[in-house]
């Protein structure tokens, strides 16, 4: 096709390709850190989801700070992929973070706690349509 350019690194064509090798590693590495965990500390209180979510929130923030105009094949493979699939807590509280550095604090309030109610809600609603868990621990 004259004039577009499918050069890897620039075609928006390419960018879930870049996301989709970005997630393999970040879904492996959630869960062999959640097994990981799970083994060093038991599983009577979900410490590898914490470790998960505050480590992503830190790798989220500082790809927000030095990608930020950089290539979009980067911010794809890197904060889309890899970190997204390692947790979407991060995304959640970065998105968080840019509304109170917006001075959005009504908005930041509703979403965060809103966020949090809808989606207990929506696992309880969920469980309730499903039957209920699987296995109790």
């Amino acid at each position: 096709m004259a004039g577009h350019s499918f050069h890897p690194l620039t075609s928006p064509v390419w960018l879930p390709l870049w996301i989709a090798l970005g997630a393999i590693p970040g879904a492996l590495s959630r869960h062999y850190l959640l097994t990981w965990c799970s083994r060093r500390w038991g599983d009577t209180f979900p410490w590898g989801t914490v470790v998960v979510n505050l480590s992503g929130s830190v790798l989220l923030g500082s790809c927000a700070a030095a990608l930020g105009s950089g290539p979009p094949w980067v911010a794809a493979l890197v904060a889309m992929g890899f970190i997204s699939s390692y947790t979407t807590f991060s995304t959640y509280v970065l998105e968080m973070s840019l509304l109170y550095h917006r001075k959005h604090y009504g908005r930041l309030l509703v979403y965060g706690l809103g966020s949090s109610l809808a989606g207990f809600l929506g696992v309880e609603l969920g469980l309730a349509l499903g039957g209920g868990l699987v296995s109790h621990r």
